[in-house]
């Protein structure tokens, strides 16, 4: 959020104010996904774009490995993965639809 304030690029910032359906993998149900930034910046050629932000940690955002156990963190993992690559399927068709982008945010985009 810090980053959103002291960036002069960004015009207007909110969070989670978008609620996205979605049918989720694991019980096949439909949900509402919110992602966390709706960002709103002028881009170096002078255009503006709107933008979807998700603010994750990395190991969330790769698929889990293949482990010879099957355990129950494993499981959690997996069914995390599949809710998750259903959310952001949504939420880039979402943004399609309007002419914005979807970007996934981690540790590495914030330098931390």
């Amino acid at each position: 959020m810090k980053y959103l304030d002291d960036n002069t690029a960004v015009l207007e910032w909110s969070s989670e104010e978008i609620a996205i359906p979605y049918i989720c993998p694991t019980d096949n149900k439909r949900h509402r996904y919110f992602p966390d930034f709706l960002v709103k910046a002028r881009m170096k050629d002078g255009s503006i774009q709107t933008m979807l932000w998700e603010v994750k940690p990395k190991k969330e955002t790769r698929e889990p490995k293949k482990k010879k156990r099957i355990t129950k963190q494993y499981i959690t993992e997996v069914m995390t993965w599949g809710r998750n690559q259903a959310k952001w399927k949504s939420a880039t068709e979402y943004c399609l639809d309007r002419g914005w982008s979807f970007r996934l945010i981690t540790e590495d985009e914030l330098g931390i």
